[in-house]
């Protein structure tokens, strides 16, 4: 009797772990470049394009990051876990992208920066880039400022010529002079 009632115990108990196995094994999901795993509603959803999937069982991605898909707690290769929070998101290379600088503090072990705590706006230092068109204007502006130097260069080698042939008495290069003027106003 005791034999039965413990292989009854077993049986019940593997088909629990079995029935519950089901929801904690990571399995490897199809995924595209621009594919986030985010937490939405306290569930994480697969977010393809603008269309969320729900999930029905945890992630692994490629690179060994898995992703609880009923809490959220994301292990990373390395042994690092986090809980995402409500709007973070997992790439499918595994980077987190955090929604506000509460969740990336909290992620770090940071609590002196508050839960509601938002990022500030990005600005990208780099400028624009350019149209063809841009870009024309300013290879002829730089042609236009490579001429003016030819010339001033010219000038500078005229002054040069005339101050060393007349050593004995002083040369009037004033002349000259107010055009290499002319040349660097041009040239600011």
């Amino acid at each position: 009797m005791k034999k039965i009632l413990l292989a009854l115990l077993l049986c019940s108990v593997g088909a629990a772990s079995a029935q519950t196995g089901s929801n904690t094994v990571a399995s490897a999901v199809e995924t595209t470049p621009t594919d986030r795993f985010i937490l939405q509603n306290g569930e994480v959803v697969q977010v393809r394009g603008r269309r969320p999937m729900p999930l029905t069982h945890n992630v692994l991605l490629p690179n060994g990051t898995k992703i609880n898909y009923k809490s959220g707690i994301v292990e990373l290769p390395g042994g690092k876990i986090t809980t995402l929070k409500e709007g973070d998101y997992v790439r499918p290379t595994g980077e987190i992208v955090f929604a506000t600088a509460g969740s990336a503090a909290q992620s770090r072990g940071d609590n002196t920066v508050p839960a509601t705590a938002q990022f500030a706006t990005y600005t990208d230092p780099r400028p624009a880039p350019a149209t063809p068109a841009a870009m024309e204007t300013r290879l002829s502006e730089m042609n236009s400022k490579i001429s003016l130097m030819a010339e001033k260069i010219q000038l500078l080698n005229q002054k040069i010529s005339l101050l060393s042939t007349n050593a004995q008495r002083p040369t009037d290069t004033a002349s000259l002079d107010q055009k290499i003027q002319a040349i660097d106003a041009k040239l600011k």
